[in-house]
């Protein structure tokens, strides 16, 4: 018997709240660098130097969290195959039960029924041992290439002000109201995901977003 789909990772490749995630991650990047401008002293070399470190530090750190996916991946594949070869091993029907409950879907296990979780202790039972390694697949760089444009690409529409406007005070203006938008984006979004008012959700995610700017500029960030 062949070894039963459903068991394979349901992670998808980048789902909606890692996008988020990663949006709000660049958006914060870059607005701690055009936020520390100083509009009465700055002049095109100090915005030069912003926006290359913006660039820079969110290229850097696209790369990094890009890496951190891929490590998540093998860690739950990891998890996931040391399950499976526990819930083969198990020697009764309820420690075999109780290790499906870690490897299923949290919202599935109330209204499965002690068969229904027999059942697929059976399959896997019956299935092909799992593989001795885990092992990056194509699907894990692909989510590692989305993390890392999510966060660098999330920079741009802040800083394209900087490099069309000649007056840095009417640049800064214009670069607040997209980043206010893109913050007042994201919290909609995470409203319809978590099932709350969406423009609620997009206006607390503006102050959560000012505030960690803010945090993260006082602490030399």
């Amino acid at each position: 018997m062949s070894h039963p789909p459903a068991l394979a990772s349901s992670k998808r490749v980048l789902d909606p709240y890692d996008r988020l995630s990663e949006v709000l991650f660049g958006l914060i990047m870059v607005l701690t660098f055009t936020g520390s401008l100083s509009i009465a002293e700055t002049g095109r070399d100090d915005v030069r130097t912003m926006l290359i470190g913006a660039l820079g530090c969110n290229l850097a750190w696209g790369l990094i969290d890009g890496v951190f996916y891929l490590m998540g991946c093998l860690a739950e594949r990891g998890r996931n195959r040391a399950l499976l070869r526990a819930v083969r091993r198990a020697p009764d029907a309820p420690q075999a039960h109780h290790l499906l409950g870690d490897l299923l879907p949290p919202a599935l296990l109330p209204v499965l029924l002690p068969t229904d979780l027999e059942v697929l202790r059976e399959r896997i039972r019956q299935g092909p041992e799992p593989l001795p390694r885990v092992r990056v697949q194509r699907e894990d760089w692909t989510g590692a290439i989305g993390v890392f444009l999510l966060v660098f690409f999330s920079t741009f529409p802040v800083v394209i002000p900087f490099l069309f406007m000649t007056q840095a005070r009417g640049a800064l203006r214009v670069s607040n109201l997209i980043a206010i938008a893109m913050l007042f984006g994201t919290g909609w979004v995470f409203g319809r995901i978590t099932g709350r008012a969406p423009w609620l959700a997009g206006a607390v995610m503006v102050l959560l977003g000012a505030a960690l700017v803010g945090l993260t500029i006082a602490l030399g960030g």
